[in-house]
């Protein structure tokens, strides 16, 4: 199968205010993307970009507003998610918020065993638990009968993945998995990432604002502004040699190795900003070092451009631009 997971023109709006100032915010506007088989794919972007109510969506935990999403070519409903439970799993970004500090860590994972009916013995299930711990550097005997609090920040979440891999998912949905680990730990766990995808096969939606680690990790990437993929393409292209604008001021907020080279232009990244969001045409407008006045007016259209996938003007015929030939709209 060419896609394990497709979204197509997914949308979420959410209103705020009462019925005298009410507004509505698109925090996810017509976004699409897909996962291959032993892909690794990511959503980059500053926080309150909309990666985390996509993956929400995909995991049942939003309504959609518009749009479609298929999995294994199943159509995925609201009210209809048993397929959430089948093929995909959950990491989420802060490990001690996963587990109940007045529970066992081992009893989440004899509650899994359980709940999916993957063994007929306790012995079979503790074998089948140690086997999933192994795979991310620990055993059965290290955690059992212990408590979250025993555990360091890197061992818990290393603990959240195995956890996910008891039901053999083929899609897990790592949302910020890094980001509350010390920096010491955090190749360990993005390079088991890696290893989960080239020894058994599994894909993984990568949801970060670090492109350090994204660029080490994904095999493809999408770079998301207010709701909107801006920029999508193979990591090489869109992480060395980015086309949109905030992809390059990302780009080039990296620090770098290089004590020689000292880079001027540095990106604060923002927190939720609901004039962005409730921008007409262009939503990085108000901050594009190359804004044109189509872009405070008209939506950019997703143009390919060498292969990549860009939501700028700077590419668009309407802009009075050359397009040259590689450039066709996409569909």
């Amino acid at each position: 199968m060419d896609k394990l997971l497709e979204v197509n023109d997914l949308t979420k709006r959410y209103t705020q205010g009462n019925m005298l100032a009410r507004i509505t915010l698109t925090a996810v506007d017509h976004v699409s993307f897909y996962i291959k088989p032993a892909e690794i794919f990511t959503l980059a972007g500053e926080s309150g970009c909309g990666k985390t109510t996509t993956a929400k969506i995909v995991l049942g935990f939003e309504e959609i507003t518009t749009g479609s999403i298929y999995h294994n070519g199943k159509p995925h409903t609201h009210k209809e998610r048993a397929w959430l439970t089948d093929g995909v799993q959950a990491i989420f970004q802060d490990p001690f918020s996963t587990f109940n500090p007045l529970r066992t860590v081992e009893s989440y994972f004899h509650e899994t065993v359980q709940n999916f009916r993957l063994a007929s013995s306790k012995q079979e299930a503790i074998d089948r638990i140690d086997q999933k711990l192994r795979l991310v550097g620990l055993s059965y005997q290290e955690f059992a009968g212990k408590y979250p609090n025993e555990f360091s920040g890197g061992q818990l979440q290393r603990i959240s993945i195995a956890r996910a891999l008891v039901t053999d998912p083929k899609l897990i949905i790592a949302d910020e998995p890094v980001s509350m680990v010390d920096a010491s730990l955090r190749m360990s766990i993005v390079n088991l990432f890696k290893q989960l995808r080239d020894e058994l096969g599994v894909s993984i939606l990568y949801i970060t604002h670090d492109l350090a680690t994204a660029y080490y990790v994904s095999d493809r990437i999408a770079i998301m502004f207010r709701g909107n993929i801006v920029e999508m393409g193979t990591v090489e292209q869109v992480l060395m040699n980015p086309k949109h604008p905030y992809s390059k001021l990302l780009r080039e907020s990296i620090p770098q190795a290089d004590p020689q080279k000292r880079w001027d232009t540095v990106v604060t990244l923002a927190e939720f900003e609901q004039d962005e969001y409730l921008r007409q045409g262009c939503k990085f407008a108000g901050r594009c070092p190359a804004v044109m006045d189509i872009c405070k007016s008209v939506v950019p259209a997703d143009l390919q451009v060498d292969g990549v996938l860009v939501k700028c003007h700077l590419y668009s015929e309407n802009a009075g631009i050359p397009v040259s030939a590689t450039q066709t709209v996409a569909g």
